[in-house]
């Protein structure tokens, strides 16, 4: 359904996939395991960041390393995205961060945007878009659309659960984009919300149930 997007598998991710699910599972401790569980995942979306080369002094003796040779730049679709944030930034101290605010229409499932900032220079940052839910895809196509119409060009999307139909609606319209999910669930009921899924994320985060 989309051949660029990547399931994460890994014993602690869905240890940590489970806790979220919980509906018992309170705002606390849901924050601390998005924050987690976003912390697990770096190391799979960043494999391919270019890297240059060094030179440094060792207590002993010159060697030669490698360091990150670009800007990662973090780009949270709010509200539910800066969950995910936190747990990056742990491993990625330099990263910079933008916002996209987008919410969907209730009635027509539609994406409506109400804010959008960036920092200078972001066409020539490798993005990552963050949003825990990939369900319709509307959302996150909106948002790379903007992303592109700044010149952007290098985009990754981080979820962590995915809808069949969102990730076929996001190749449709995004081909060149790669995404990583942490877990693909079965399906999206009439209301647009992933099932099993978690519930509303955002609500969860900040306790607006």
């Amino acid at each position: 359904m989309n051949p660029n997007a990547t399931i994460l598998k890994h014993p602690l991710i869905e240890h940590k996939l489970a806790i979220l699910r919980d509906r018992d599972t309170g705002n606390k401790l849901f924050r601390e395991t998005l924050n987690e569980l976003s912390y697990l995942i770096v190391y799979e979306i960043t494999r391919d960041l270019a890297l240059q080369p060094v030179r440094i002094q060792t207590p002993l003796a010159p060697c030669d390393c490698q360091q990150l040779g670009e800007q990662v730049l973090l780009v949270p679709i709010l509200r539910a995205g800066l969950g995910m944030v936190e747990g990056i930034l742990h491993l990625i101290p330099s990263a910079k961060v933008g916002h996209v605010g987008v919410y969907r229409d209730e009635t027509t499932l539609q994406p409506v945007e109400y804010y959008f900032r960036l920092p200078p220079g972001a066409e020539s940052m490798r993005v990552f878009l963050l949003d825990p839910m990939l369900a319709t895809g509307g959302s996150l196509a909106y948002a790379i659309d903007r992303l592109k119409e700044r010149d952007i060009r290098h985009i990754t999307v981080v979820s962590v659960i995915a809808a069949p139909e969102g990730l076929a609606a996001l190749h449709a319209a995004h081909p060149d984009v790669k995404i990583y999910t942490a877990m693909l669930d079965q399906r999206l009921n009439e209301h647009g919300y992933i099932l099993p899924g978690l519930g509303d994320c955002g609500d969860r985060l900040f306790g607006t149930l």
